[in-house]
């Protein structure tokens, strides 16, 4: 079934330093964007990832068993610093699609945005998780989504262009599975995709049952912001010196600054 769609939306995934949203860097970013006529476009970039300074960084070994990518592959290619303006074009005023991708690679593109000093805005648009509706419905990997849904093996596993292909046949092939269940309409998909109610997008900081604010970590995990803030004031400070990922810092800092008197 194809996607019916009011505007564009973009299958995308990333192969990266590692899994850690503040510290590692992406080193691939493929995508196919998939317009509401049913045209598409692809492109698939491999990035040399970089320090603060500009300096290149390891690959770990560890990464490169999943990915195959070493630090010969990309030594020549761009950082995501130089490709962030052409991205930037390329993601505003879309939705997102991915397998995972609520919980890994849409926090990772927005970290890496903000490390380039782009402060690209996707609380607005909707997100659509593959992932989370195949677990809601079958609990399997991608290759084993693929191999269900789409009655295919997945050849070439973490490629990321294979991963981005095979995630949006998947998608397609959900709603045709599930149609008694599944909306082929991109606001209940990506209601559909959610699993939590984060504010930041690596979930340290939730809506409670109120829509406040609260942490979700730590000591003063369950408690509001506001309230921490006002009762501790150097928690704000820990954490805005503290390694969190730019993105929770952000909202940190919203947060605070929102609630104080003018």
């Amino acid at each position: 079934m194809k996607l019916n769609l009011q505007r564009p939306i973009i299958f995308f995934d990333l192969e990266t330093t590692g899994i850690d949203v503040a510290k590692d860097r992406i080193v691939e970013l493929c995508y196919i964007k998939v317009f509401p006529n049913g045209n598409e476009e692809s492109k698939a970039m491999r990035l040399k990832p970089v320090d603060a300074l500009g300096f290149p960084l390891h690959i770990p070994e560890a990464s490169t068993a999943v990915h195959g990518i070493t630090d010969d592959d990309v030594k020549d290619c761009p950082s995501f610093k130089e490709v962030a303006p052409e991205l930037l074009s390329t993601f505003s005023d879309c939705d997102l699609a991915g397998y995972n991708s609520n919980h890994f690679d849409v926090p990772m593109l927005v970290e890496e945005f903000l490390r380039a000093g782009i402060n690209i805005d996707f609380s607005k648009i909707r997100k659509v998780d593959a992932c989370t509706i195949f677990k809601k419905m079958e609990s399997r990997t991608l290759t084993a989504a693929y191999k269900f849904y789409c009655k295919k093996d997945l050849e070439n596993a973490h490629s990321a262009l294979a991963d981005t292909q095979a995630t949006k046949e998947v998608l397609e092939a959900q709603l045709d599975h599930y149609g008694d269940i599944l909306k082929n309409d991109i606001d209940f998909l990506a209601d559909f995709s959610t699993t939590s109610r984060n504010v930041d997008f690596a979930g340290r900081i939730i809506y409670d049952d109120n829509n406040q604010e609260v942490f979700n970590f730590g000591k003063y995990k369950g408690q509001r912001v506001v309230d921490v803030f006002a009762k501790d004031p150097g928690y704000y400070s820990w954490i805005i010196q503290g390694d969190f990922a730019l993105n929770t810092k952000q909202v940190v800092k919203a947060i605070k600054f929102r609630k104080m008197p003018s």
